[in-house]
């Protein structure tokens, strides 16, 4: 499974080489722009094919997904840890049948102990990022931990193996795409891989 997150800050022409990933067959986005409001997120979405808005995932503004045929929806983990000791409450307006929901973790015990059921979990940093200095890559080992969980920091088409081996489901990329000159040819790479 790959899943490609939304670099922050808007990158030129971003929404085209979205378009190009999705032709190409990504099946998972994590639309995760924190600076944006609601209508900005509105007016993001509504650039995009809308035959593929069933695979993409808000991090923000969960409300959207009343708005939208999205694929679900995603807590960072400030979010999951004031909101999923009281789910019910939380879901209660979003429309969720049939949606996804995942959460992220930095810490694999964390991720252990977590009693909600996500669809999957990302955790990182597995690698050094590419996308944010200063962020040490932990090499975590996930073998042992029975649910989906997706790697992230240092992703790129050559280490895939190295998060195979640690036990991951899949990878999370961010900088391994939109820092990339060729960022097509390198989703293309990781989706043979897969």
């Amino acid at each position: 499974m790959i899943v490609v997150i939304a670099p922050e800050k808007d990158v030129p022409n971003e929404i085209e080489i979205l378009n190009q990933l999705f032709e190409e067959g990504l099946a998972c986005y994590h639309f995760r722009k924190p600076d944006k409001d609601y209508k900005e997120h509105s007016d993001y979405l509504n650039l995009i094919d809308a035959k593929y808005h069933n695979r993409i995932v808000v991090h923000y503004h969960h409300a959207l997904i009343n708005d939208y045929n999205l694929k679900g929806i995603h807590f960072q983990e400030q979010e999951r840890i004031a909101h999923i000791d009281n789910p019910g409450q939380y879901f209660k307006g979003l429309n969720m049948f049939g949606k996804t929901i995942s959460s992220s973790f930095h810490e694999p015990q964390d991720l252990e102990d977590c009693y909600f059921e996500f669809d999957y979990h990302l955790l990182s940093p597995v690698f050094a990022s590419i996308s944010k200095t200063d962020y040490a890559g932990r090499g975590f080992d996930v073998n042992a931990i029975d649910k989906t969980i997706i790697g992230m920091g240092g992703v790129t088409a050559d280490n895939l193996d190295a998060f195979k081996k640690l036990g991951f489901k899949g990878v999370g990329v961010l900088g391994g795409i939109w820092n990339s000159e060729t960022p097509i040819a390198v989703f293309k790479k990781m989706k043979q891989h897969f």
